[in-house]
């Protein structure tokens, strides 16, 4: 019998499908945005995040299909909407893997004294990564359970290490710099915190936000999970919660020890800036770069499910539902593993085109997922849901409705000039036309292509 992911490790594995390398490389920018106020921005960002997070698994504990968003827009709306959400999302969430990779394994060139735009040096890697993931998936789910285990609690251990060290310090010395960020001044001599008005507060917590993002993903693999329907509900918003105490606990500390540090350094990765202690640099260092790893081992796991969830139901060819004697989708892998090196390839690695396409895609689950919640509870579902659920209207029906507002706020202030344009070398605004094509495929063209495919094919049945 196959093992199944339980309570603990769905809770880890949220946690490292979550955190990436966002914390460890740029924290400053939040701070540079909003100052002294950086802990309550992320802490609203938190709370956002948990709001989000409880419907996605609130709709868990109706359906326990693989696929997440896709599984739950299919059974709520029915098969073409839930074919558009899930080709979408699995392009999305593919693409997402592609940058992740090409992150992890540029900043680990960096660190090694290597050229990191290198093109042949960078796909070499890309190649090496994409090995290791498989091989640790091709093993089997009891070595991908430990393997994600340890890479969640590396990382989690060097963000604690962080706190620790910095409140021992900060306790030693008395050192306390919180407030110097206010006296910050960019080239211009002008302070580099501007004044928080509605407009900045709304811009700080939108970018303090996408550090939480990630969640949406986790449950593309219940059927690998023991329990998804009550699993599900309880390790999501545990892993947020867990996730923000460590954010906020880690904004604070380095505030206190080096404000300017982590806003001005050049260093790749920017949470060394703060500390002189070369153990201290060695741990955060190697937490980086676990943290890195660790995520795309997350995406390993519920990337291709996406695509195989697809597959069982008949949308997509059914020969990449097949798995291997070791419980392992195989086919679904390996197209995943393809489409995800091919744009950061086309793209030669550019990371700013690239994750327009992922951040589309999180705007459309997360208006579609809240709405299907708001359907099983009415019990307007176009197919059946688990018998006997206990219903809740805070859970069901109040949670999504404050995601959907949520959601519709974000989309209102969501920088989409800056995501379409490009500022040229003499500082003018032009069309970015590479992320214009890339939108124009993957949520046009391509899901249209496939669909045309797929309604042949049912009508042909």
């Amino acid at each position: 019998m196959k093992q199944k992911l339980g309570l603990g490790s769905i809770v880890l594995l949220a946690i490292n499908s979550i955190i990436g390398s966002g914390i460890f490389l740029s924290p400053g920018s939040v701070i540079a945005m909003s100052g002294t106020k950086a802990p309550v921005v992320y802490g609203l960002a938190a709370i956002f995040a948990i709001i989000l997070a409880v419907t996605f698994a609130t709709a868990a504990k109706y359906v326990t299909q693989s696929g997440a968003a896709y599984a739950y827009t299919r059974t709520a709306f029915g098969n073409d909407l839930g074919f558009y959400v899930g080709i979408t999302r699995y392009l999305a969430a593919t693409i997402a893997w592609g940058v992740m990779a090409t992150g992890v394994i540029k900043t680990t060139i960096s660190l090694l004294g290597g050229d990191s735009n290198n093109f042949n040096l960078i796909t070499l890697g890309f190649v090496l990564l994409m090995l290791l993931l498989l091989i640790i998936n091709f093993l089997g789910s009891q070595i991908f359970i430990i393997i994600n285990n340890l890479a969640t609690l590396g990382k989690l251990l060097a963000l604690l290490t962080v706190i620790v060290a910095g409140i021992y310090l900060i306790t030693t010395t008395g050192v306390n710099h919180f407030n110097a960020i206010n006296n910050v001044k960019d080239t211009g001599g002008k302070p580099l915190v501007p004044v928080m008005n509605t407009a900045n507060w709304v811009t700080a917590i939108i970018a303090a936000f996408y550090a939480f993002t990630g969640f949406e993903g986790v449950a593309s693999g219940a059927e690998d999970m023991h329990n998804p329907q009550k699993n599900l509900p309880r390790a999501i918003p545990l892993a947020i919660s867990v996730i923000a105490l460590i954010y906020i606990g880690i904004i604070i500390v380095v505030m206190m020890i080096n404000p300017r540090a982590i806003i001005q350094t050049k260093s790749v990765v920017a949470l060394v800036a703060v500390f002189h202690n070369p153990i201290i640099k060695n741990i955060i260092l190697s937490g980086a770069l676990i943290s890195m790893l660790g995520v795309n081992v997350a995406a390993s796991f519920h990337t291709p499910r996406a695509l195989e969830a697809m597959a069982k139901q008949k949308q997509i060819p059914r020969w990449l539902q097949k798995r291997t004697r070791h419980n392992f989708p195989l086919s679904a892998f390996l197209i995943t593993i393809g489409l995800a090196l091919i744009m950061p390839l086309v793209f030669n690695y550019n990371m700013t085109n690239i994750i327009i396409l992922s951040s589309i895609s999180r705007f459309v689950q997360f208006l579609v997922v809240p709405l299907s919640v708001i359907n099983y509870f009415r019990g307007k579902n176009k197919e059946a849901v688990l018998p006997n659920v206990q219903k809740n209207i805070v859970t069901d029906v109040i949670f999504p409705v404050l995601a959907v507002l949520l959601t519709l706020f974000l989309l209102l202030k969501f920088d989409w000039v800056g995501q379409f344009t490009v500022i040229d070398p003499n500082g003018h605004r032009q069309p970015n036309i590479a992320a214009i094509i890339v939108m124009i495929l993957g949520y046009v063209i391509l899901p249209g292509i496939l669909y045309v495919l797929y309604r042949k094919t049912t009508t042909q049945h």
